[in-house]
């Protein structure tokens, strides 16, 4: 039997990504597509397996400190939720963090 995602990371690892966005009226913002794919490929290293779905409610406002809450869907159908914080922003280059529960 093959689980989706192991049990813990229900309860909540934090991984770190950093990407570069493009400007939009002199603010930065990383777009939803990217959010997700981010957000999959960091999954996808730490647990050995993607996420069937990671799903954002829009673009992410390169501003430190703001947050987003994302959803997961794992292979076998369950759905966890995230948390995508923006933890530092320099020109274009906006990392943040990934907090993945199971709310």
């Amino acid at each position: 039997m093959r689980i989706g995602f192991p049990v813990s990371l229900a309860c909540g690892v934090v991984l770190v990504a950093g990407c570069s966005f493009s400007f939009s009226a002199g603010s930065t913002s990383v777009e939803r597509p990217t959010v997700e794919q981010q957000v999959a490929d960091q999954l996808a290293a730490k647990v050995g397996q993607r996420p069937k779905a990671v799903e954002c409610p829009g673009d992410l406002k390169g501003e430190q400190g703001t947050t987003m809450r994302c959803q997961l869907e794992a292979n076998d159908g369950t759905k966890l939720g995230l948390t995508v914080t923006v933890t530092s922003v320099k020109g274009s280059d906006v990392k943040f963090s990934i907090k993945v529960d199971n709310k």
